[in-house]
């Protein structure tokens, strides 16, 4: 059985009207858990102040766990910004419901061995994904008549922390497990002179690939110069490649019509990232570029700012492949080892 809650903001102090993205009414009924201590740490590592959560789950979970969580895929848990996404009044009604992180962990923790030791804030993040993805994904800690999956594989592994050989039933999972160094915020702002692709013009979105991930947005219909402002979101693997971005054109009664790619290259941003370390520590200023050449998809050079101690990254570009048409786009980056 998969709870079906969501958190709704992330407490910093008593005075909650600081939280513009929830209407006011909600903000009253969210007060009092939005108090309880266990909503102050992370639901499986217990970091302090988690900033994060699994919308198909329904816990706090901090930027680390974050990461994992992603690589579950949404089908299992849907990771959301408790501070930068928008909730709905039935999704926040969903999470007063429930309750929060410890009626959560009480039912998919309810058959966690008693001598069994979950991740600390400091764990490593192979330690951190057998803990997270036996909870969730293989749910070996559920009551078993609740459970909804039908195999499991029993293993053992070694904490990075201890060096013990910690035994579980659940901390086997599917081979090429990745390793993620951060999250990627994807604004798709607009599009301008796309390609006609219907009798007169198109149902253009937009799609993101990233290794085996997908993100895309809605449709917007018979619109050339089509304004999303949807944000999407990735984890980025430590081996990462090219973001490919790809437009189409929407049909109902065949496949849809590619209108032009392009691919953005991560590289210029998360480097410059790492060079200059905790954004949030640093003034506004450029810190990298990606430069416009006859190889990219790029209309001009492209740099790489902290703004308001966040890593931030305009890009406008000519889409490939397609007699016309360019996107635009905000590129964020949150390292997940700072």
């Amino acid at each position: 059985m998969v709870l079906q809650l969501l958190i709704a903001c992330y407490l910093l102090g008593d005075d909650l009207s600081n939280f513009h993205f929830f209407p006011t009414a909600n903000l009253r009924k969210l007060k009092d858990l939005l108090h309880k201590s266990d909503n102050r740490i992370c639901a499986d590592c217990a970091a302090p102040d988690p900033k994060w959560a699994s919308s198909n789950i329904g816990v706090f979970i901090c930027l680390k766990c974050s990461g994992v969580h992603r690589s579950l895929g949404t089908h299992i848990s849907k990771v959301l910004s408790v501070t930068l996404d928008e909730w709905s009044d039935e999704e926040i009604q969903s999470m007063i419901e429930v309750g929060g992180n410890s009626y959560a962990n009480s039912i998919y923790e309810a058959f966690l061995p008693a001598e069994f030791s979950k991740p600390t804030p400091d764990s490593c993040n192979e330690e951190r994904s057998k803990f997270i993805r036996s909870k969730y994904e293989l749910q070996e800690f559920l009551k078993p008549s609740l459970r909804i999956v039908s195999s499991k594989t029993s293993s053992s592994f070694t904490s990075c922390d201890s060096g013990k050989d910690v035994d579980s039933d659940a901390l086997n999972t599917s081979a090429g497990m990745v390793e993620f160094i951060g999250i990627l915020n994807v604004k798709v702002i607009k599009g301008t002179n796309l390609a006609v692709r219907d009798l007169r013009s198109s149902d253009p979105y937009v799609v993101l690939t990233l290794g085996q991930q997908k993100a895309k947005t809605t449709v917007v219909k018979s619109n050339l110069n089509p304004v999303w402002n949807e944000e999407l979101k990735l984890s980025v693997p430590e081996s990462y490649k090219a973001l490919k971005l790809e437009v189409y054109d929407h049909d109902l009664l065949s496949a849809d019509d590619l209108m032009g790619e392009a691919e953005i290259d991560l590289q210029p941003m998360i480097a410059s990232a790492m060079a200059f370390g905790d954004p949030e520590l640093l003034s506004n200023m450029q810190i990298g570029k990606w430069l416009k050449t006859a190889d990219n998809a790029l209309i001009e050079d492209s740099a790489v700012n902290i703004v308001d101690g966040k890593i931030k990254q305009e890009i406008s570009l000519k889409l490939q492949k397609v007699e016309s048409g360019e996107i635009f786009l905000e590129l964020e980056w949150t390292p997940l080892n700072l």
